[in-house]
């Protein structure tokens, strides 16, 4: 009989949530930059589905850290890293979500590039994440996904920007600039997994 459970998929659970945030991205950035309006709706569909089942995996590794006695790293940090990640996929799907409650036929094409920029910081975290228990250059990828917001928060501003400057109806501008401003808080979200990842290897050091 064991009265400490024993440890724990903790970090097969982060790369799989990782993975599923990494094809998140993938699906939103395709969209973006292959847009058809008429085929927005099944789209969507794809990017509701992955983001559904990155809760379905968050409330699982939930559940197992409620189940756990000793874990491999403060438990605290695990639920913010879990919820974290969720967080990321929850704004990319606010993001394609927009288009189509928004009606938006063209959007700009900065919201492209703020797409992709995403996908590199998904693609960078999941690089961290697989590294969580192994001996290897964490940190680096957790600057790079820090970088990527520096040029996202650039990227949006400019775009904005513009935006005023463009000629556009009231309302087509505050549709546009929204959607802009949210795949900048999915930026930001994703450097908040940075964030986490680095106080995570800072406590453990």
């Amino acid at each position: 009989m064991r009265l400490i459970p024993r440890e724990t998929k903790f970090f097969d659970m982060f790369t799989e949530i990782a993975t599923n945030v990494v094809e998140g991205a993938q699906a939103l950035s395709d969209l973006l930059h292959n847009y058809d309006y008429e085929q927005l709706s099944a789209a969507l569909d794809k990017i509701k589905e992955i983001e559904h089942r990155g809760d379905d995996m968050t409330h699982r590794l939930l559940v197992k850290l409620n189940q756990t006695f000793i874990t491999p790293f403060d438990r605290e940090d695990i639920h913010l890293l879990a919820s974290s990640l969720d967080d990321v996929l929850d704004f990319v799907y606010s993001a394609s979500d927009r288009l189509l409650n928004y009606k938006i036929t063209q959007p700009s094409p900065s919201a492209k590039v703020l797409a992709g920029i995403i996908l590199k910081q998904a693609e960078e975290l999941k690089k961290a994440v697989a590294l969580l228990n192994k001996d290897g250059q964490l940190l680096e990828h957790c600057v790079e996904v820090n970088r990527l917001e520096n040029e996202a928060d650039q990227v949006s501003r400019e775009a904005i920007g513009r935006l005023f400057d463009g000629g556009y109806d009231p309302i087509t501008l505050i549709k546009l600039k929204e959607l802009l401003e949210i795949l900048e808080e999915a930026s930001d979200k994703a450097e908040d997994v940075a964030n986490v990842l680095e106080t995570v290897v800072l406590k453990n050091a």
